[in-house]
């Protein structure tokens, strides 16, 4: 299987598939046609196509203007950023039974840090000498 493609932008004149979907800027259909025929359209509106579904027949693709583009890469960003990420991630805070009452409570604030951010918190107290 080739490598997927992760990021998201114009595909510039670089088009694989001789048949494609295409649908305009406002997201309405224009139907199948020739990768000729779409860059064509590509260049009488001064757009850019981009790739939205690959694993389809035919692939769709869209024509967008720079705006567009960057706007789509910053919503794909923050829903990547919003997403959980795999795994769980576990931290672990070490003090002794001596500490300072400012460190105590440094520390404590860290630990609400990490349980905000849905971490695992694993804290050892250690015996003063």
């Amino acid at each position: 299987e080739p490598k997927r493609k992760t990021a998201f932008g114009s595909v510039g004149r670089r088009i694989p598939y001789r048949i494609l979907h295409v649908i305009n800027q406002d997201g309405e259909s224009l139907g199948n046609m020739h990768r000729a025929e779409a860059l064509k359209l590509m260049d009488q509106h001064d757009l850019k196509l981009v790739l939205l579904q690959e694993n389809v027949d035919p692939p769709v693709y869209r024509l967008m203007t720079g705006q567009q583009i960057h706007e789509e890469q910053l919503r794909r960003a923050e829903k990547k950023k919003a997403s959980p990420k795999a795994g769980v991630v576990q931290k672990e805070l070490s003090f002794s039974s001596a500490i300072a009452r400012n460190d105590l409570e440094t520390k404590t604030k860290q630990i609400a840090q990490w349980i905000e951010k849905k971490y695992h918190v694993k804290v050892t107290i250690r015996q003063a000498k």
